[in-house]
């Protein structure tokens, strides 16, 4: 998880620096995001994770000029993973050295204004872990400029942790009970001229701070006191959860902006909640021929199926759930109600023409996610039974324009063309599990709703969109 000062100024492209940060992590994609002008929050997880990362929610609050403008505020993203909630807020608080009463309003603001939806009806405090970071903007109080410069060319940093904002408002603020962040052993990240590892020497001459902060707090498990929010004495956590902190510093390198960037490493370990995917892919290990493009799957009793839902085939590395190779429908039949297993095929245009390591994953239109996975297995076709064939492997982003556009992909591909497919699934044991996540509300981001006179071609597209036959369920159906 990362704080990057590089997101503050309002953006039209994405910064390269992400995409340098992703590609240390071959087998992560993105789970969800929420913008909110230079707020930006990204969620990624190894793909083996998605089945068991479910009910997933995003919000986002404004508090600039009272509410009106976003350049201030917070951003979050709620998700239950193995069964347990877990939320991540990014927030922008007001700036200055006498805004620290401000800083503290805004933030509560954001909690009281974050309320999430359905099953997962809670604040951000009553989920069972909650990582708090950004730009927090407190500063280092009655310490004179020299005198904080000293300090940090001598490393005496305790020193400014006694004057820090932030640490003196966890003395008095109820808000912040619970609220742990390692130690600052690297010297404040703000404010340096741009281009360069000076401290201001502008004419404002803003004074060293550490304004871009971490922060985490796990539910407690009883009211440490009478004087505790309701929201903080929710039932406790599972015994066994524990967050570990591996390092927290800054990155002195970067000199694009007047911040410098902040991260952290995590391990959250906790007791499984949930261990079994909505839906186990069955494949064999190696496709050969064409004929060996074939799937089965088992779904649990208690997962909602959707006429469509659909499973990809993705190379091993991709990055969004549409970045497929190719893809078949989990095609539903009255019959398929009584069966335990079920099987899909994948036609010889949706298969790749150059052989290497894929993994199928199931994606079911209701949740907007993926909800079961395979462990990845190899593809390697006679070439000439795929000759002329062109199929549309977008596996790996091909230009800055095209990853620009990825939030605006339809959710799957377009629908119309049907066919049947399966795969076999990795366990949640060491690195090996996956996620599945519950969606907002269908109707408030519904399309509007249009029809087509002939679909045989399309391939699946927006999560909004439904068959007729789910019309009685409050869903519209719409075509692209």
């Amino acid at each position: 998880m990362q704080n990057h000062a590089l997101w503050k100024k309002p953006m039209t492209r994405f910064n390269p620096l992400c995409f340098i940060y992703l590609g240390l992590f071959s087998l992560c994609l993105q789970v969800t995001s929420q913008r909110m002008q230079g707020v930006l929050l990204l969620i990624f997880a190894k793909y083996y994770h998605l089945p068991f990362i479910r009910g997933v929610q995003t919000e986002n609050t404004r508090t600039g000029l009272g509410g009106i403008w976003g350049n201030k505020g917070g951003v979050s993203a709620r998700m239950n993973v193995f069964g347990h909630s877990i939320c991540f807020l990014n927030c922008h608080l007001p700036a200055h050295m006498e805004n620290s009463d401000q800083r503290m309003e805004d933030f509560e603001s954001i909690l009281q204004q974050q309320q999430f939806e359905g099953q997962a009806a809670m604040g951000v405090l009553d989920h069972d872990v909650v990582f708090w970071f950004g730009d927090l903007n407190f500063r280092i109080e009655d310490l004179e400029m020299q005198v904080i410069k000293t300090a940090i060319d001598n490393n005496k940093l305790p020193l400014l942790w006694e004057k820090d904002q932030l640490n003196l408002a966890k003395d008095s603020e109820t808000v912040l009970e619970g609220f742990e962040e390692g130690p600052l052993k690297f010297p404040p990240t703000y404010k340096f001229d741009v281009g360069t590892d000076t401290y201001d020497t502008s004419g404002k001459k803003r004074k060293p701070a550490w304004t871009d902060r971490i922060l985490w707090r796990l539910r407690p498990m009883a009211p440490p006191s009478n004087n505790m929010s309701k929201r903080s004495s929710v039932s406790g956590l599972t015994s066994g959860t524990r967050v570990t902190q591996h390092f927290y510093r800054s990155h002195m390198e970067y000199t694009v902006s007047d911040h410098k960037p902040v991260s952290s490493i995590f391990t959250l370990q906790f007791p499984y909640k949930v261990d079994v995917p909505l839906v186990t892919i069955i494949v064999e290990d190696e496709w050969r021929e064409i004929a060996d493009a074939v799937a089965k799957f088992k779904i649990t009793p208690n997962y909602a199926r959707s006429s469509w839902d659909w499973i990809g085939l993705y190379k091993v590395g991709f990055k969004h759930h549409k970045d497929y190779v190719g893809y078949t429908w989990a095609k539903q039949e009255e019959s398929d109600f009584l069966r335990q297993e079920h099987q899909v095929t994948f036609s010889e245009e949706e298969l790749p023409k150059e052989p290497g390591d894929f993994i199928l994953g199931y994606y079911s239109n209701n949740m907007s996610s993926i909800v079961g996975v395979t462990e990845p297995f190899q593809i390697q076709l006679p070439s000439t039974s795929l000759s002329g064939l062109s199929p549309s492997d977008s596996s790996d982003f091909t230009s800055e324009d095209e990853v620009r556009q990825a939030d605006s992909r339809d959710s799957s591909p377009v629908r119309g063309k049907r066919s049947s497919s399966s795969s076999r699934s990795p366990t949640p044991t060491g690195g090996e599990a996956g996620r599945s996540s519950k969606p907002r509300s269908r109707d408030a981001s519904a399309h509007s709703t249009s029809t087509a006179k002939d679909d045989s071609n399309a391939k699946p597209s927006d999560s909004s969109h439904t068959r007729d036959d789910e019309a009685n369920s409050g869903k519209n159906t719409s075509m692209p």
